[in-house]
């Protein structure tokens, strides 16, 4: 997504209506001019687009009593997406000029629609529409600070620090960013250092104290039925995610992932752009092949030269025996109840310390919940509001022995029926995990944040961690029917 053009207008009844600031992008003008062909609309100047988005926004010519492009009921707004009637010999239409105006400020961008002209594609269906208001609210944010009206003193500061503001946050044009509020001009303004020629994928440089931010993520998905005659299936698949407040134009910062002795190695590994080499082996490793011992087990050695911005560095797919935790699910209906019997196991392999873990059985297809007779040996239960879930708290730890278990009856006499679920009828019927452990993977994979090695004039804090998440992580009743998957379940 990109913006054609922007604009900063002051507009207050009573004092003069004035351009406070514009920006235009004339490669993608190029690029707008290509993709509409005959269609296309140059962005007039200045002073004309303020006139016609005062009229369309129905603040020009008060004294007149009647103006059909401004007070016909046609023409009443309701999005922020306007048309602009240009007149001339290379006239026609500019849209979507997208608007937000607040207290004496409006502002306006001219988005780049990636799609044919006519017939006008749907505004819902526009990316661009939406990362548009995204920057204009930014931008909104940061000017207004704090208050709906900015004082002069404060706004005119602001708008001398737009040029550094979009060179970080839009460069060329395309958003990126948005700028934070009581960001100093210091701060904003992209100055190189040392004699480095800066990329022009990278729109500035970090000031201030430097700090390297490694958060390695792995999340768990598993079908579980409960039936031999059904295959249990399971999978890992992890995310490196770092953010880099590092001096230098091109400071240099090595990632390195180690595995334990006996780690499966890891699979399907994607990297960033940024990354500057990497062994070949490690982009060969594919879970759809069979692993053999003589695959590439690490170390995971990652150089690259970071972004400003947030960003993934890499991400990977693990092959582990066993799921975290094992669980069987039996549902037997008996008068307009149904008899419910839950048993879960914590694998040794994983250490018993959560932030959080549920369990989640909802009911579809049904009544409302009426008596609700459960107990569970460990945590506690509660029932949504809805009458139609519930909901097994199982806190922070499993017993000492690991397993824990519910059994009761919950009948549905409610005078309102549940929700429905297509899936989900007769005594198909499943329980969903939810789980966060803190330092802690699958596979074994972890960022010593000695190993993290950084290249750049000030010596930087390094922080690191990881966290294993449940995700789509079912166990079906086995005693009905359940959708089975063959085969990985990575898509």
């Amino acid at each position: 997504m990109s913006v054609r053009a922007l604009w900063i207008i002051s507009y207050e009844r009573g004092e003069s209506v004035a351009v406070r600031f514009s920006r235009r992008y004339p490669t993608v003008e190029q690029r707008a001019k290509c993709m509409a062909g005959s269609l296309y609309v140059s962005v007039p100047e200045d002073g004309t687009v303020l006139q016609l988005l005062l009229t369309e926004l129905g603040l020009s010519d008060s004294d007149k009593p009647y103006m059909a492009l401004r007070d016909d009921c046609l023409h009443q707004q309701r999005s922020p997406a306007l048309e602009l009637h240009v007149e001339g010999p290379s006239g026609g239409v500019l849209w979507p000029m997208l608007v937000i105006s607040q207290g004496p400020l409006i502002l306006a961008c001219l988005a780049v629609v990636d799609a044919p002209a006519d017939p006008r594609p749907p505004l819902a269906s526009l990316f661009s529409v939406s990362q548009g208001l995204t920057l204009l609210a930014g931008l909104q944010a940061f000017l207004c600070g704090s208050g709906s009206k900015p004082d002069r003193e404060g706004l005119t500061s602001r708008l001398a620090m737009m040029p550094s503001i979009l060179l970080q946050i839009c460069p060329l044009g395309t958003p990126l960013d948005i700028p934070q509020p009581g960001a100093s001009s210091a701060s904003a303004m992209p100055t190189p250092a040392g004699t480095q020629k800066q990329p022009a994928w990278k729109t500035g440089v970090h000031r201030g104290r430097a700090v390297v931010n490694v958060a390695l993520t792995e999340m768990v998905r598993s079908m579980q039925y409960g039936n031999r005659n059904r295959q249990d299936l399971w999978d890992v698949y992890g995310t490196v995610t770092c953010k880099c407040e590092v001096e230098g134009v091109l400071p240099n910062v090595t990632v390195t992932l180690t595995l334990p002795p006996n780690g499966s190695p890891l699979m399907d590994v994607l990297v960033h752009p940024c990354v500057s080499s990497l062994d070949a082996s490690v982009l060969t490793a594919m879970s759809v092949e069979d692993c053999d011992s003589s695959s590439f087990s690490g170390p995971y050695k990652f150089p690259f030269s970071p972004p400003l911005e947030p960003f993934r560095l890499c991400s990977y797919t693990s092959q582990v025996p066993v799921p975290p935790i094992l669980g069987t699910y039996q549902l037997k209906d008996d008068d307009n109840q149904l008899r419910i019997t839950v048993s879960l196991k914590l694998h040794e392999s994983v250490r018993n310390s959560f932030e959080y873990c549920e369990a989640h059985l909802p009911f579809f297809n049904r009544d409302q919940m009426g008596s609700v007779d459960v107990k569970v040996s460990s945590g506690q239960l509660e029932v949504s509001k809805e009458k139609n879930l519930l909901v097994w708290v199982l806190g922070q730890k499993f017993p000492k022995s690991r397993e824990v278990s519910l059994e009761g009856s919950v009948s549905f006499s409610g005078e309102l029926p549940g929700p429905t679920d297509p899936l989900c009828t007769d005594l198909t019927a499943y329980i969903k995990l939810y789980f966060r452990v803190p330092d802690l993977t699958l596979s074994g994979c972890c960022v010593d944040q000695h190993s993290v090695q950084v290249y750049s004039s000030a010596k930087p804090r390094i922080v690191t961690s990881r966290e294993l998440l449940s995700s789509e992580y079912f166990i079906w009743n086995s005693t009905g029917t359940a959708p089975v998957s063959s085969g990985h379940m990575m898509l």
